[in-house]
């Protein structure tokens, strides 16, 4: 197994030793990662309840700044401070190859996954542009490039082994001086990954759940909804741990965990677009307040999208037809989140500025 790690952009900064409370060195199955899932942290109901409190005081009639208020107390109480800010995101972005690409389910052959990478490490990706313009550091892991999953519908994508190996790589990518995870992915043939794994965990027919993806056309959209159909009929078990080693892939469980580790760390997350809410729907379907702390920063055109984001409870920031996947629309709503804590930390209180309450 073979993992190698690139980074961009700003450098990592202390945190203060933020502690783990976690013998990490014990997560080497996927059972280790499932049952970190009931002992997860929550929010500080101190931070909330003043970052609450001080909403109210701010020279703004109440819910002028409509959602902003809501973000800005959600990132309070992860940060744990009643003033939070955005200082140091990190993209973390995960590629892997998917066996089920034999059955013509991608518009772009597989060897396009390792030249993305490349890409990425030259800083010529609309995720390196978007990363750079927000401010935030970025990561690519690259997991098991030259052997791909095995085509899911005629054997288990992963095995235990390989399952777990992919969960480490996405918990050990997340720098834990972050204040923004966003996790994103690169995997040529994902989209039908994705899509099974959310008709196995939220019912469905594969046609409610396939989408175009990098834009194949119609026989190409029925190819994959027939290799979900198949996936789905030849693995039955429905744990949500099993669904994604039997249909996922090492990307996609690569962001599911670097999503448990944010949560671990009280690190709140931005979830980018079908692929990166299916790995979130895993731990979702797991246990229903596992991502408390992750805001979906985008619908995107792809088509299963909204009805995902419905099933998971996650209103979406934004909608401007995305289907890049990469990180890109989470790291685009990277601003809308700064924004947010800005309005929040840095306004005035009607008593600081001498200004009359209504």
């Amino acid at each position: 197994m073979v993992c190698a790690v690139w980074q961009t952009g700003a450098g990592r900064a202390s945190n203060g030793g933020r502690p783990l409370q976690l013998d990490i060195m014990t997560l080497t199955t996927p059972q280790d990662f499932r049952a970190l899932l009931t002992q997860l942290p929550s929010a500080d109901p101190a931070a909330t309840a003043a970052a609450t409190v001080r909403n109210g005081l701010l020279t703004k009639p109440p819910g002028a700044l409509g959602r902003l208020e809501t973000i800005a107390i959600w990132l309070a109480g992860w940060q744990g401070t009643e003033r939070p800010r955005i200082e140091r995101p990190q993209v973390a972005i995960f590629a892997g190859n998917h066996g089920v690409v034999a059955q013509g389910v991608s518009a772009f052959p597989a060897e396009v996954t390792v030249q993305m990478v490349a890409n990425f490490r030259s800083g010529g990706a609309a995720i390196n542009q978007l990363a750079q313009c927000f401010g935030a550091s970025m990561t690519v892991a690259e997991i098991d490039l030259d052997r791909p999953t095995q085509d899911f519908t005629q054997a288990e994508a992963m095995n235990a082994e390989d399952l777990a190996y992919a969960l480490r790589v996405g918990w050990d990518a997340v720098d834990d001086s972050a204040d923004l995870l966003i996790p994103g992915e690169m995997g040529i043939g994902n989209t039908t990954s994705a899509a099974a794994i959310a008709c196995a965990l939220f019912g469905g027919t594969a046609q409610d759940w396939v989408g175009r993806g990098t834009g194949v056309d119609d026989a190409g959209l029925a190819r994959k909804a027939a290799a979900v159909t198949a996936g789905l009929a030849r693995h039955v078990s429905r744990e949500p741990f099993e669904v994604l080693r039997c249909l996922g892939g090492r990307e996609i469980a690569a962001m599911t965990g670097a999503m448990l580790r944010a949560r671990t760390l009280r690190i709140p997350v931005l979830l980018d677009g079908f692929i990166a809410c299916a790995a979130a729907s895993v731990l979702h379907a797991a246990n229903p307040a596992a991502l408390d702390h992750c805001i979906a920063a985008h619908v995107s055109a792809e088509s299963g999208h909204a009805r995902l984001l419905t099933a998971l409870g996650k209103p979406p920031l934004l909608s401007l037809g995305l289907r890049l996947g990469e990180g890109s629309g989470a790291a685009l709503a990277i601003g809308i989140l700064k924004a947010a804590a800005a309005c929040h930390s840095g306004m005035a209180s009607f008593a600081e500025a001498g200004v009359a309450e209504g």
